[in-house]
């Protein structure tokens, strides 16, 4: 499963700004006339479908593209070529993109595709879940390292790691210098714990902070309902406690 599955959709915060986008009556008006036709409108078709002046569903239209909801395409609709033809149409159309909201944060598209790479070895499916977890958290910790820059360490690394968990939906926050998972992504799998919470989950954390090479971090399994079973804590503190 590579890392834009669940990374470069954007997140789930700019899920809810792109479903806000359709919060107006005449941009959510717009929007339905534009994915319900065969091919892509144009300023005016849309204008004139739903009775506002075509500065307006211009504006409108492009906050749409703005929010990811649709594509762009220029064509001249004469069909004329060379001299004289006019200039091309700005056309638009549904984008590609997928938008999907809940509060709190679900990412079962996550879970999908690893079940679904998982598969492809049918023999041990438990074991190949494992492993596809960890390689999609091991990607997504080494692009966190990179992001936080030149010198990857404490604060900056923590929170590149943060965007990622963030992103994933498991809502984090940090609580004397743990990383606390205050939402589950898959909390409608959770009755498949050994699966979903044993297998995929904390390979998927252990994952994410052995590549971003931390050495102040350490994923354990440390379940506090309602939140996920997973905690990021210091390594100090692991110490300390497995001496209590």
């Amino acid at each position: 499963m590579a890392e834009g599955s669940s990374t470069e959709r954007g997140g789930v915060s700019d899920d809810f700004a792109a479903a806000a986008a359709l919060h107006d009556p005449v941009r959510l008006a717009l929007y339905r006339f534009t994915v319900g036709q065969v091919g892509s409108v144009s300023r005016d078709e849309a204008a004139e479908a739903i009775g506002i002046r075509r500065e307006m569903a211009a504006f409108h239209l492009d906050r749409l593209v703005d929010a990811g909801l649709l594509d762009v395409e220029f064509r001249r609709l004469s069909g004329k070529q060379g001299p004289g033809a006019g200039r091309p149409a700005k056309l638009y159309r549904r984008s590609t993109r997928q938008v999907q909201v809940s509060l709190p944060p679900r990412r079962y598209d996550i879970a999908a595709g690893l079940f679904a790479a998982a598969l492809g070895d049918p023999k041990a499916p438990r074991q190949a879940l494992s492993t596809v977890a960890r390689q999609l958290g091991e990607t997504s910790g080494r692009h966190a390292r990179e992001r936080a820059g030149r010198a990857p360490r404490g604060r900056r690394l923590l929170d590149s790691l943060m965007t990622v968990l963030s992103d994933w939906g498991y809502e984090p926050s940090v609580d004397d210098g743990d990383v606390v998972l205050r939402n589950c992504p898959f909390d409608d799998l959770r009755k498949y714990d050994d699966i979903v919470c044993r297998t995929m989950n904390r390979a998927l954390i252990e994952g994410l902070v052995a590549g971003s090479g931390s050495d102040d971090l350490f994923a354990t399994f440390h379940r506090q309902p309602p939140g996920c079973c997973m905690l990021v804590s210091k390594k100090a503190t692991k110490a300390s406690s497995s001496r209590r």
